[in-house]
């Protein structure tokens, strides 16, 4: 099972995308701004191909488990991310949800200066999991990062 990530629109504090599930359009996501030097918390993971796993420790999963107790088995986890540790899958609405991880929802709005931020959230993530996480589970997921987007972040 294959996720690609297409990044259309970059601002100074955030990163939009559209997740496509092979090949069908699944939902938005939202990550940080692009950086030449990373800041940790604070830029988006590289373009690339990686693997997703599932993550069945930590204070997200906790959390989870609580919040999502009818469905919720384990946080999806992007791996082996060039610089970056517990790069999740998760909910959230803004780049300040997010510290290098990967937003999604059902919709988004885009900003003039580039960017943006997620809209339905719990509806997108609840829609993508229930489809990936079995592959997730059985390390049949990746994810490919494509970056469509003219950065207008913080290049330095």
């Amino acid at each position: 099972m294959r996720l690609v990530l297409e990044r259309f629109s970059s601002g100074p504090e955030s990163t939009l995308g559209l997740l496509f599930l092979d090949g069908a359009f699944q939902c938005f996501c939202c990550e940080d701004e692009s950086r030449k030097v990373k800041v940790p918390g604070k830029t988006r993971i590289p373009p690339g191909e990686y693997h997703i796993a599932v993550r069945t420790e930590g204070g997200f999963h906790a959390r989870y488990s609580q919040r999502f107790p009818d469905f919720h088995k384990g946080m999806l986890h992007v791996l082996d991310v060039p610089g970056f540790e517990w790069v999740l899958i998760h909910v959230g609405n803004t780049h300040e949800d997010t510290a290098g991880c990967l937003l999604v929802g059902a919709g988004a709005q885009a900003y003039l200066e580039g960017g943006g931020h997620i809209l339905s959230s719990v509806p997108g993530y609840k829609a993508l999991y229930g489809k990936v996480f079995d592959a997730a589970l059985a390390r049949r997921l990746t994810i490919e990062i494509v970056e469509r987007d003219t950065a207008k972040g913080n290049l330095t």
